[in-house]
């Protein structure tokens, strides 16, 4: 195999694919990209067996063919190179030579034969299983909206991702990690037939986040246990979590008494500044709320205290209820509207924040002493 590639080019393809190789796996070839080139371009695999992706970039293939070399490596290398073109040849024996200018490398590969499949994305739709269009930028921002809410403990694996929804006319997506829960929806077209639910792992979900782009659509067909996204020239593959998803609509609180709206920006402002005085051990931020006001406090007998009040349309009689600062900010942060309405009921019922797109989030409250 024999390769003339421009430096930019192909250390683009190589960071769009590179997080996905596992530092710490004992089997070798996981440690490694698959590099195919034949026509045109340059095709670059990676895996760790629950995900993989491949994407491509343009090449002068003087000679065709493959090889897998160590990722890390390749990346570290390319990203160091003194100038913009280079030659990629591999020898028989699978040792590639890297020239660029007045620089020479030498990497040794392994063959492609022993790095696993990642399945090709479906030529065509089939009646019972069809290919799902979404824009890019759509996803992206639904994902966007929920995905902080995952849970990051193993021990509850099939929180560890999120739920995806494809029910009446709709794709849902679902996350929560048992104390605060998101909720995101948009209209999408698919037949009756391609309704459906699974559990797509974090690691896929923040390469989805990494590598959507703001342009163009992006397919996604759900195979046995796999789902794959196609976009430009870049496909992911991933496993789905394994288990029953628990039934979120429980945890949606009915009608809410009262309802406050805010202004985004300046509640995550106040938020913020009054959780710098919060502690580990009291993890905590309490809201009051009186006439036409909320008071935003957080007070640690070792450590100190801090207040910030903000003028708010409230007239419903005086209460406090507390949250976790980090839990309260997430939201505000992801959303992109001036205003958000805060809904409640009492003191120990979740409250939830909505804004004027198809979103909720459910917060539960701390108890205080």
């Amino acid at each position: 195999m024999k390769l003339i590639l421009q430096k930019q080019k192909f250390l683009g393809a190589l960071s769009a694919v590179q997080n996905v190789v596992s530092t710490r796996t004992p089997i070798g070839i996981l440690n490694n990209l698959l590099l195919r080139a034949s026509g045109s371009s340059l095709q670059i695999s990676a895996t760790d067996l629950d995900i993989g992706i491949r994407t491509s970039c343009e090449a002068g293939v003087e000679k065709a063919g493959a090889v897998t070399l160590p990722a890390r490596r390749l990346f570290s290398i390319i990203r160091e190179l003194p100038s913009e073109e280079l030659t990629l040849d591999v020898d028989a024996k699978f040792g590639a030579t890297i020239r660029c200018g007045a620089a020479f490398f030498r990497i040794m590969g392994m063959p492609e034969e022993e790095f696993p499949a990642i399945p090709e994305f479906p030529a065509k739709a089939g009646d019972k299983n069809p290919i799902y269009k979404i824009e890019q930028k759509g996803l992206k921002d639904l994902i966007k909206r929920v995905s902080y809410a995952m849970s990051a403990d193993e021990k509850r694996y099939v929180l560890n991702g999120l739920l995806v929804c494809l029910k009446e006319g709709k794709l849902t997506l679902v996350a929560t990690d048992g104390r605060r829960l998101a909720l995101a929806d948009q209209e999408l077209e698919f037949p009756k037939s391609g309704e459906r639910e699974f559990i797509l792992p974090a690691k896929a979900v923040l390469e989805l986040q990494r590598l959507l782009g703001d342009k163009d659509e992006v397919s996604f067909a759900v195979l046995e246990n796999q789902i794959l996204f196609q976009f430009g020239p870049t496909l992911i593959s991933a496993k789905m979590v394994e288990g029953n998803y628990p039934n979120y609509r429980q945890v949606i609180p009915a009608q809410a008494k009262e309802r406050v709206t805010l202004e985004r920006e300046l509640f995550l402002n106040s938020v913020r500044r009054v959780a710098l005085l919060s502690s580990e051990k009291s993890n905590s931020v309490k809201l009051s709320f009186t006439k036409n006001n909320l008071e935003i406090a957080a007070n640690t007998p070792d450590v100190g205290e801090a207040r910030e009040a903000i003028p708010v349309q409230y007239k419903g009689k005086d209460f406090a209820m507390a949250f976790n600062p980090e839990f309260l900010a997430d939201p505000l942060k992801n959303i992109d509207s001036d205003t958000v309405h805060f809904d409640f009921i009492d003191e120990l019922s979740p409250g939830v924040i909505r804004y004027t797109k198809p979103f909720l989030y459910v917060i539960m409250p701390m108890r205080t002493a």
